[in-house]
């Protein structure tokens, strides 16, 4: 096994870009995930990956500051209603006209609150 960093070469896509003409979140979620499968296979035998499977628990993009607003989601089964997973998100609102984050209004914020 080596300690060295891990590199790997990947393409920005029209499809990556968003809204606000920024690579989109998911997409970065999506190339963390992408290299860290590479970096996985590059580097362990093929005894360890046979044996070895890896699940996200966690991802987290960016620092939360007061212009965030948190969700919480639960994804669900449809035929039982068992829960899977019960993401934490940090969303920022940007202003649409100058493509720089705003504060959340407490209109806004108590619209979406429980």
């Amino acid at each position: 096994m080596s300690s060295a960093a891990f590199e790997m070469i990947v393409p920005v896509l029209a499809d990556d870009i968003d809204e606000q003409n920024h690579v989109n979140n998911t997409v970065y979620l999506r190339w963390v995930q992408d290299v860290a499968t590479a970096h996985w296979r590059a580097i362990t035998s093929p005894e360890a990956q046979e044996m070895i499977g890896w699940v996200v628990l966690r991802h987290e993009i960016g620092k939360a500051t007061g212009l965030t607003f948190e969700r919480f989601t639960e994804i669900r089964r449809k035929s039982d209603r068992q829960l899977f997973s019960q993401p934490r998100t940090l969303w920022c609102p940007v202003n649409t006209q100058t493509g720089r984050p705003m504060r959340v209004s407490g209109e806004v914020r108590a619209q979406f609150s429980v």
